[in-house]
């Protein structure tokens, strides 16, 4: 039987505990089961067809959670950032992402000053997932034609996010206000 979308996110809302903390592993575990055995739903929302940028496919209206199908013609590397008191899973439908995860050195005493360093690097296949939990620094790297869906704690575009920059030791509180300030094309779809 095919893990339905519906059924993601009704596990999802299930993953968070009585205080409302969520079990992000779980939820991961979650993305990668829906990518893995629904192919319809993979191929309508991160398929060939479907729109590009960022597609906001489900708000949860108890827990807040969100779903985005996002799909790019062009590659891009980010710089790497956190999503601030968010959490953000990442699922790889089609092509792959690089993912960087980046330890913080310094002792946040400074305004605009970061010392970070790499820790970890791996890459995300189509079925795989990796998460990010709040004010975890990480970047992202894919090619031309990824498509990946993410699930977050808040809405990214409201959250304040510190962007790093590890030549100049810099960093950048910033919130994004909308997709059209992050150079995206934000669609809302709700599809559950």
């Amino acid at each position: 039987m095919t893990y339905s979308f519906e059924q993601f996110c009704a596990d999802n809302r299930a993953a968070y505990d009585g205080t409302g903390k969520a079990d992000l592993e779980q939820i991961r575990l979650n993305l990668e089961r829906l990518l893995q055995e629904n192919q319809p739903f993979v191929e309508e929302h991160c398929g060939p067809d479907a729109d590009g940028g960022v597609v906001e496919l489900y708000q949860d209206p108890e827990k807040g959670f969100l779903v985005y199908a996002h799909g790019y013609a062009e590659g891009r590397t980010s710089p790497p950032h956190d999503h601030g008191a968010s959490w953000a899973i990442y699922g790889q439908a089609k092509r792959f992402t690089d993912m960087t995860e980046w330890n913080r050195l310094d002792d946040k005493s400074r305004d605009g000053y970061a010392e970070i360093e790499s820790a970890r690097k791996y890459r995300l296949d189509p079925g795989m997932a990796g998460k990010f939990g709040p004010h975890e620094i990480h970047q992202i790297h894919f090619e031309a034609g990824a498509r990946f869906v993410r699930v977050t704690g808040a809405d990214l575009f409201e959250e304040e996010t510190l962007t790093y920059q590890p030549d100049t030791n810099g960093v950048v509180a910033r919130t994004v206000g909308s997709a059209a300030n992050a150079g995206e094309n934000l669609t809302k779809r709700h599809i559950a």
